[in-house]
């Protein structure tokens, strides 16, 4: 790489840093997986980029190299993991890969610019990347994709034997307010005078009426056989809020866990984001209900915020460190405030 890109290619490195460090960072990451499993690597994994990605001290990649600040995340780490997640999460392993090769063989010998690289990899992967490169290389933004709310529905039956079932199953599920629960063991009218009882004493609003049934079949006469089975599926629909603080845009990536304790990997493109950069809703659609999520599992986007990623949210866990203050030589209201020590007799 480093004979390949400068040489061959003729990057201009003293004017793009990364279009020879950044390529080769990225393609000893590469050779180190190649080389041995767990090889100690510093640069192309998503974590560990993160820290440098959260600092303010930044200037984006695209800066003239005479004018990049802490050079090494700047122009070898931070294109390396880019590279990376453009290979991993958003373009895939072979359309990457086939677009890179058309890139280093269509520009052998030509001393390309940023822009024919850029373009060269959307050319050759038939892929939109402009939200990519904006991103990652013209602005100094970091992926923080914050999971803030969750709402579950199920499709109704329209059966009364069912939904007013779930609705006093509900109601039961109910906590006991303070009132009803202060008044339990309280003497009652109709206890000591049952005639006082009504019809509401032995039917309440979840009884299913001859009214009820009447309206379900007039309801369902006219629909066909797959819109009634529709109606029997139960599927449940859940509609999760994303919100992007970190600015820099990223496919959702969305781990899923059901009541049954199955887990599903969804995976949702960058452009889901192209009518609201900042907050979105998306819908799943799923058999059974989901009690866990869970955005960017595998820590595969950079996302410097993991504490916001799940639902019901995780206790992130950390390390507090414990000093042991030093005595100031110069606090003189201190010294002042110390007793005096009796002297030693043979001094008295």
């Amino acid at each position: 790489g480093h004979n390949y890109f400068p040489m061959i290619v003729n990057s201009d490195e003293r004017q793009w840093t990364w279009m020879d460090e950044g390529m080769n960072s990225f393609l000893q990451f590469l050779a180190e997986q190649a080389w041995e499993e767990n090889y100690p690597a510093r640069r192309g994994e998503p974590r560990d980029i993160v820290d440098y990605m959260r600092s303010t001290n930044q200037a984006p990649i695209m800066t003239n190299a005479e004018s990049t600040l802490q050079r090494g995340a700047n122009a070898y780490a931070k294109p390396a993991t880019a590279f990376n997640i453009l290979r991993e999460t958003v373009l895939g392993r072979e359309l990457f890969d086939f677009a890179f090769k058309e890139y280093a063989e269509r520009w052998k010998f030509k001393r390309p610019t940023p822009a024919d690289f850029f373009r060269t990899m959307e050319d050759a992967s038939g892929t939109d990347l402009d939200w990519f490169w904006r991103g990652w290389f013209y602005t100094t933004d970091a992926v923080d994709i914050s999971v803030d709310g969750i709402s579950e529905y199920t499709v109704s039956s329209k059966d009364p034997e069912v939904e007013k079932a779930w609705q006093r199953a509900r109601r039961a599920a109910e906590p006991v307010s303070v009132t009803d629960q202060r008044n339990q063991g309280m003497p009652r009218r109709v206890d000591a005078h049952p005639e006082l009882k009504d019809f509401y004493n032995e039917h309440d609003e979840f009884t299913v009426t001859n009214k009820d049934r009447n309206t379900f079949a007039e309801t369902t006469a006219g629909l066909e056989d797959w819109e009634k089975a529709l109606l029997k599926e139960g599927k449940h629909l859940t509609l999760v809020d994303f919100s992007n603080r970190g600015g820099l845009v990223m496919p959702l990536i969305v781990e899923l866990t059901f009541k049954s304790g199955k887990k599903s990997i969804e995976r949702i493109p960058a452009e889901v984001w192209r009518y609201s950069p900042k907050k979105i809703t998306k819908l799943f659609v799923t058999d059974e209900p989901i009690v866990g999520l869970t955005q960017d599992p595998y820590w595969e986007t950079a996302d410097i915020d993991v504490s916001n990623n799940s639902w019901p949210r995780k206790v992130t866990p950390s390390r507090l460190e414990l000093f042991k203050t030093e005595r100031d030589p110069n606090n003189l209201m201190r010294d002042a405030a110390t007793p005096l020590k009796a002297a030693p007799k043979a001094a008295q």
